[in-house]
Formats: structure tokens, sequence, C-alpha cells
């Protein structure tokens, strides 16, 4: 199948993959307004058998195939850490925890 993938201008690290290009109208409206502007990334002829360094390709066929979308979210362990300010804008109060 060929797919195509947008990165959310609003939110680093998540990816909106589409069943046809720029076809923006099957991905919810609320979900377009958080993730902002989509930007054009990639185009990638996808199958069971292709090795995605995040994704199962399978997973994201199917959500293709039923919903025409996939929204592809940063790794869990980014999340957590992109939400703490790094060690030395801490305050010695925040280190003393």
């Amino acid at each position: 199948m060929q797919c195509f993938v947008y990165a959310s201008t609003r939110k680093p690290g998540n990816y909106v993959w589409l069943a046809a290009r720029d076809e923006f109208s099957v991905v919810p409206e609320s979900l377009a307004r958080l993730l902002g502007e989509l930007r054009f990334v990639l185009e990638v002829q996808l199958d069971a058998q292709r090795r995605l360094p995040l994704e199962d390709a399978e997973v994201v066929l199917g959500h293709l195939r039923d919903q025409r979308w996939h929204l592809q979210l940063p790794p869990a362990e980014t999340l957590t850490t992109a939400s703490q300010p790094p060690y030395a804008e801490r305050t010695s109060a925040e280190r003393a925890r």
C-alpha cells in the first residue's frame, strides 16, 4: 500500500500516516486542531513485512485500511523526559527531591 507521512508542526515526534496524499479530511477535526499544520515528510510503499523503526507495519496498515489514517506518537521515554527541565535549569529545591 502506498502511504504518505506528515509531521505535526505543533507536536514534535507526532506523525500522521495517510492512505491518500493530502487527504486530511479523514483525520478527526479535534486531532487535526491539536497537531496543527501537517508537513509532508515521506511517501513509502508499506506492506506487512516492512520493518519500521517505531511502529508495527501491520497495525499501521490496519488503521489505513479501516480509517484511512494512523497516528504515530513519539516513544514513551521521550514523552516522560520531554516534560522535565534540563538538570542545570532545576532549582536547588527541585534537585533535593
